[in-house]
């Protein structure tokens, strides 16, 4: 179960790094837009975030199920903003900017807060 977590573990790391990867390659850009690394990563690390409690679940130690509803509600927000803005030539500044810190701030929150599991 270790190994499952682990694996499920890096690739939830990898969609969140292509979630991060796709909004900084555009900041120097005028037009921001949702690109196909936004889109696959915000979906990889939601999905691999709801397995991941799930193998948490079903093993000895302690949940923090706050920690783990906090990054899911953000991670959710991202990925409605994502899928709903994919189809759309541009998106506002604003939620460029509003993509970038929820991505950072969940990110901070899988790393700063208490881990997850005992």
């Amino acid at each position: 179960m270790e190994t499952l977590r682990l694996v499920l573990l890096l690739i939830h790391i990898l969609g969140f790094a292509a979630l991060f990867g796709g909004l900084v390659v555009q900041a120097r850009e005028p037009r921001k837009s949702v690109n196909a690394a936004m889109r696959d990563g915000a979906g990889t690390a939601f999905l691999t975030g709801l397995l991941l409690v799930g193998v948490l679940e079903s093993g000895d130690g302690d949940v923090n199920h706050t920690k783990l509803g906090v990054k899911f509600a953000i991670g959710l927000i991202i990925l409605v903003l994502v899928m709903a803005n994919m189809r759309k030539p541009g998106i506002p500044q604003g939620l460029y900017l509003g993509l970038t810190a929820l991505t950072v701030v969940n990110i901070g929150v899988a790393v700063l807060w208490s881990p997850a599991h005992t």
